[in-house]
């Protein structure tokens, strides 16, 4: 007969790679005192990553060892766990969108919900709260403009729209003209120079 532990893991292995496990999502297997123990063993044992309290992963097995599932699905189950918008850096929106070459060191999110860590393996994960005009979840590549944009700085602003105009499609250019109301004045006066100057 199976343990609770061996129940769990089987679950585990059953689901795609990032997903969240806690307790409550294993109360099916066991009972919530067993639960508890299991997993804490569970990890103990690296057989599961403790990401925060009462959450785990399960760590993926290649033919070249044993590695942590990669951030962004983690963290896309986070967001889904905690119903928070989570999206990358700014440093990372510029680098994707070709206004720098530079690529950022550490693994930094950006979220609706309150700062914290988590260690993923190697890996520090940081979560920094930012306000609703950084996250933009309606409309993403404008989001991903706009946090590129406000870590290149007021300096850089003009040149990385001239850049972007080239780059992005007619309705992303729109969706950055309607949103900029609600920008930093600095970023709102770039984007009106830069995108309404049509020809």
């Amino acid at each position: 007969m199976q343990t609770v532990a061996e129940r769990i893991l089987q679950y585990a292995h059953a689901l795609p790679e990032g997903t969240l496990i806690g307790a409550k999502d294993a109360l099916h297997l066991g009972s919530r005192a067993a639960i508890d123990q299991a997993l804490k063993r569970l990890s103990e044992r690296n057989e599961l990553m403790r990401l925060a309290q009462g959450f785990y992963v399960l760590p993926v097995k290649t033919r070249f060892g044993v590695r942590a599932p990669e951030a962004e699905k983690v963290v896309q189950a986070l967001a889904s766990r905690r119903a928070e918008t989570i999206v990358p850096h700014g440093a990372a929106a510029a680098n994707a969108l070709g206004l720098t070459t530079q690529v950022p060191t550490k693994l930094i999110y950006l979220t609706s919900g309150p700062d914290r860590e988590f260690k993923l393996g190697a890996q520090t994960v940081e979560m920094r709260h930012a306000p609703d005009w950084m996250l933009l979840p309606t409309k993403p590549a404008a989001g991903q403009a706009i946090r590129a944009l406000d870590w290149l700085g007021e300096r850089q602003a003009n040149e990385a729209l001239r850049t972007l105009k080239q780059k992005l499609s007619e309705n992303t250019l729109q969706d950055l003209v309607a949103v900029r109301a609600a920008l930093p004045s600095w970023m709102s006066k770039s984007i009106s120079r830069s995108l309404l100057s049509y020809g």
